[in-house]
């Protein structure tokens, strides 16, 4: 199935504007819910934008009727000293957002048949070297439960006869924004090295293949239910310091210690801190074909000379 209309919520997010200039490139009538028009408007690369508040009540069923495909990818950022207020945006604006959007799709007259929505590899909370795949079990913890949550309302749609496919996204490599544009700063100027201890797992994807995955679900029968969007060379953080280190000719000698970013970001340190081997089983089955496989390319793909 070819995408020649689709609606986007979150289309101007790191993710979302990538995903917006793919489909625009190839020709996709595009329709963007946004809270505020008027500021997202710029952002927008040309998407026809509707008024949406994702917490107020069920999306506009006119900006869904017709669409080839939905993609979900509003949320709170989670990269934030998660206080009750934070915890609660995060959480409403992932599962109550999505089921909102679901009674949108419920009340359109034609409705869309496949719903692309954005999970998180924060589902299977913190684990060790033990590889991880989409038959892994839910963890534990606040992010975990979120991530629930989140794909519970997802899967509303599955009732009016929508293909729901889950997206679990790991850690998206692109200068632009997100945690590798974090990471620049001090690794540029030599500050750089491995996060409480370097041994936990980092799954980390190129933003081109968040999108590649994206628009294989939509176009793709067969992909339904979870899919992770982690590249196959997960690599432990003081790996990842190391390599981005070298791509910026700089030393990664500099460890940060875990009491600091405890100190910093309470407990959402705990996502810098541990970690998690996932691995994109469901797409390699699928026979999706990773445009940055392993981390050395995408390093250079995102950070080129």
């Amino acid at each position: 199935m070819s995408v020649a209309r689709a609606t986007v919520t979150g289309a101007s997010g790191l993710i979302g504007r990538r995903l917006l200039a793919a489909l625009k490139a190839a020709g996709a009538d595009v329709t963007a819910l946004t809270r505020d028009p008027s500021r997202a408007g710029p952002l927008l690369g040309g998407a026809r934008a509707v008024q949406w508040d994702p917490l107020a009540g069920p999306a506009p069923a006119q900006a869904l009727e017709g669409a080839d495909v939905v993609f979900n990818l509003a949320g709170e950022t989670i990269a934030q000293r998660w206080s009750e207020r934070a915890r609660r945006a995060i959480r409403e604006s992932r599962a109550v957002g999505t089921a909102n959007l679901v009674g949108g799709i419920e009340r359109a007259g034609a409705r869309p048949p496949v719903l692309v929505s954005s999970s998180a590899i924060g589902y299977y909370g913190a684990h060790g070297d033990e590889p991880l795949d989409e038959e892994t079990p839910p963890g534990t913890g606040f992010l975990a439960g979120v991530c629930v949550e989140w794909e519970q309302a997802a899967r509303g749609a599955e009732r009016h006869g929508v293909r729901v496919t889950l997206v679990r996204t790991g850690v998206v490599l692109d200068a632009a924004g997100g945690a590798l544009a974090e990471m620049l700063p001090p690794f540029r100027l030599g500050l750089g090295g491995p996060i409480a201890g370097g041994h936990q797992y980092i799954s980390w994807v190129h933003v081109d293949d968040v999108v590649g995955l994206m628009l294989a679900a939509a176009q793709e029968e067969r992909w339904a239910g979870a899919v992770n969007a982690t590249a196959p060379d997960p690599v432990t953080n003081g790996t990842f310091a190391k390599r981005l280190a070298a791509r910026l000719h700089r030393p990664a000698l500099v460890p940060v210690p875990a009491l600091a970013l405890r100190a910093r970001y309470g407990e959402m340190a705990s996502l810098l801190t541990t970690g998690a081997r996932v691995l994109p089983a469901r797409a390699l089955v699928l026979g999706y074909r990773f445009a940055q496989p392993d981390l050395d390319g995408a390093l250079a793909a995102a950070l080129p000379a």
